[in-house]
């Protein structure tokens, strides 16, 4: 911080036609109406007084776009359609870059009534006291102050002392100063009042609320009053930061008739607040009850007009024109690092939930390939049994017609049809044809099927047929060397006889001789 807003402001009074009592009227741009403002706190030569109208600013109606003509009345532009919004010179305060304020102060009658808005407006008048002119020590270290105020301030933490008669003021992660805020996006509900679906969080992890939903069940139906006719009935368990869980849950009731309907949301959510009935719900882990319902156009439309407490409303406006899906999301605000964290451990468990999604998925679609190849084998069986039923219930057909026609004589479709059959027959079996080319192909897959065979697993293999051939081949040649060897044999046979007479006649010859 290089700068002190004591130092800013003197210039910036000078320029607004200073910061003394007096009724200002705004310019030609739609003016916000009559504001009176209180000045001259002593002690200070910039102060602020407590409002004597219940508004730091006034009574200010935002009609439409406007320029503040004194600091009193500053409004930042760009705040039509926020609500009353108002900026401490949100447009004009030097290297301090504007506080951005957001007025919540209601006019009479508003939502929160006159006293919450004096109160508001209040605060706001002490935490601007504190972050621009505290006298709490009287001479230069005040702008040192003012500075720690500032850092505090931006932080959302601490307290800032800005007076000797009057309490520190506490700085918290609401204040409209925090610089930790970012604006994100959640889902709006799209369930109906008459859908009565009631959200319950309990304070236990989701194992342990799904191993026990059916005593839960059965302890909402005895705090219900144990009601013959209502019947509990849980929508969707899920998982929460922190080992919380949320249960949605619905009553049905049953009229004696038969029919039955849904109690609405609000009707149930009412008998659980109730005081006896929380209390009830507490001892069984029930932290917190909420309705789960759409929001009306105009509770949506007031939603979006009023920035939240301490959001800037230009943020707020850009927050809006950014929604990517402004039909499902609404911009809701993040407002320090535990609510970022928070949202932060809510996305990685719906992550993980999605994950969790889709692993389930993947595993389906794979079982879901599984039986589609099953069936796909299933209808190729079935094809090739009913083909061969077919053909079969067709030889039973021609025996019958054959049976039938015994003993008449051929008619002339049946001699047209002979006379086709024979064609198709001829063409069927002539070389160049289709019976031609079957053997060839026949005899192709043959060798192929061989040497496939061969350089997959080394070694031959013989067709049926060729091995036929060669065992008969083999054969014969086994019977030829069989009667070659019988006759060897017998002209071995011969030769022995012919050896014997031989010898037979030597002796003979010899005997004569001598």
């Amino acid at each position: 911080m290089s700068f002190s807003l004591s130092r800013c402001l003197p210039a910036l009074a000078a320029g607004f036609g200073g910061l003394g009592a007096g009724n200002t009227t705004a310019g030609t741009f739609g003016g916000f109406g009559t504001t009176t403002t209180t000045a001259a706190a002593p002690g200070a030569t910039f102060s602020f007084a407590p409002p004597a109208t219940g508004s730091l600013f006034g009574n200010t109606q935002n009609k439409g776009f406007g320029f503040p003509t004194g600091l009193s009345t500053g409004t930042a532009a760009g705040t039509s359609g926020f609500g009353t919004g108002t900026g401490l010179g949100a447009t004009s305060l030097g290297g301090f870059g504007g506080f951005n304020i957001q007025q919540t102060q209601q006019q009479q009658g508003g939502l929160f009534g006159q006293q919450a808005g004096q109160n508001q407006s209040t605060q706001l008048y002490q935490q601007v006291t504190a972050l621009s002119a505290p006298t709490l020590l009287g001479d230069e270290r005040d702008s040192i102050l003012a500075k720690w105020n500032q850092l505090q301030a931006y932080w959302g933490t601490g307290k800032g002392y800005y007076s000797n008669n009057n309490p520190p003021v506490e700085f918290n992660q609401e204040n409209p100063f925090c610089r930790f805020k970012a604006v994100g996006y959640s889902c709006i509900p799209m369930s109906k009042d008459e859908d009565g679906l009631v959200v319950l969080i309990l304070n236990k992890k989701e194992a342990d609320v799904r191993a026990q939903q059916q005593q839960l069940v059965e302890s909402l139906h005895k705090i219900l009053g144990n009601n013959q006719t209502l019947t509990v009935n849980v929508e969707g368990v899920k998982a929460l930061s922190n080992d919380q869980t949320e249960v949605i849950i619905y009553l049905v009731e049953r009229s004696p008739n038969g029919t039955s309907k849904r109690i609405p949301a609000s009707t149930l959510f009412s008998y659980l607040e109730q005081t006896n009935i929380k209390a009830q719900l507490t001892q069984i882990g029930v932290a917190m009850s909420v309705t789960r319902t759409e929001l009306s156009p105009a509770q949506l439309k007031q939603l979006l007009q009023n920035a939240p407490a301490g959001v800037d409303p230009i943020i707020w406006e850009q927050a809006k024109v950014d929604n990517p899906d402004p039909e499902k999301l609404i911009p809701v605000p993040m407002v320090g690092f535990k609510e970022l964290l928070r949202r932060l451990q809510i996305q990685e468990q719906m992550t993980k939930q999605h994950q969790t999604r889709v692993d389930i998925i993947s595993n389906d679609i794979s079982e879901l390939q599984k039986n589609q190849a099953t069936t796909v084998a299933k209808i190729a069986q079935y094809k090739r049994k009913l083909m061969d039923l077919s053909h079969r219930v067709l030889q039973v057909l021609i025996k019958q017609e054959i049976q039938r026609k015994s003993g008449y004589a051929i008619q002339v479709d049946e001699e047209h049809l002979r006379v086709q059959l024979d064609t198709i027959q001829s063409e069927l079996n002539a070389p160049t044809q289709f019976k031609g080319r079957l053997n060839e192909l026949m005899s192709q897959i043959r060798m192929q099927n061989h040497f496939g065979a061969v350089r997959s697993e080394e070694r031959y293999s013989v067709d049926a047929d060729l091995l036929r051939e060669i065992r008969q081949h083999l054969k014969q040649q086994q019977e030829g060397l069989s009667h070659l060897i019988s006759v060897i044999k017998d002209d071995l046979e011969d030769i022995k006889l012919i050896e014997h007479g031989l010898s037979d006649s030597g002796h003979m010859r010899g005997g004569i001789l001598s």
